[in-house]
């Protein structure tokens, strides 16, 4: 049985250190993409502090589609380039929001979500989809979450049989 380790009262970079270590255990010996994204965002919403939204958006027929989560109903499909999470897809680049309110064209499936970051899944340099986490808690998000899920989606990726299936 697989228990993720409390991280109270530790840093951002040391929350993120052991995350990534236990992410890499957790996926030891198992490719499924579908099982390890699961357990990838159950491990984050568990783990992370101050979130009510963590999961995958994979590209599907030139659009993202809900992946494994934890948290609230979600939207199911997302158009490239709108929102936060079609913005990090088009641009290829994580993008990191304090105030969901201020975001151009933010896509709200959950009101109580005040802050997001969103991760694109990039794999032989094709996009996959992205990691998308939401917290209720304005600001909540910086570089240090950046580099920290940039290096959670990398784990992931390299340890998934998750490909590139646009059309």
């Amino acid at each position: 049985m697989f228990e993720v380790k409390t991280t109270a009262g530790a840093s951002k970079a040391e929350i993120y250190l052991e995350l990534t270590t236990q992410l890499t255990g957790l996926l030891s010996g198992e490719t499924n993409g579908l099982a390890n994204a699961a357990n990838t965002a159950a491990l984050l919403f568990a783990g992370l502090g101050e979130v009510n939204w963590a999961g995958f958006y994979f590209l599907r027929g030139g659009e993202l589609v809900l992946g494994p989560f934890q948290g609230k109903v979600a939207c199911v499909r997302l158009q490239l380039g709108r929102g936060v999470c079609g913005t990090a897809a088009q641009r290829r680049t994580t993008v990191v929001v304090t105030d969901v309110e201020k975001f151009p064209g933010h896509v709200a499936c959950d009101h109580a979500s005040r802050a997001e970051i969103v991760v694109p899944l990039i794999k032989a340099g094709k996009l996959i989809g992205v990691l998308d986490v939401d917290s209720p808690s304005l600001a909540r998000f910086d570089a240090t979450d950046a580099a920290g899920l940039e290096k959670v989606a990398q784990i992931f990726l390299q340890g998934s049989d998750v490909q590139y299936l646009a059309d």
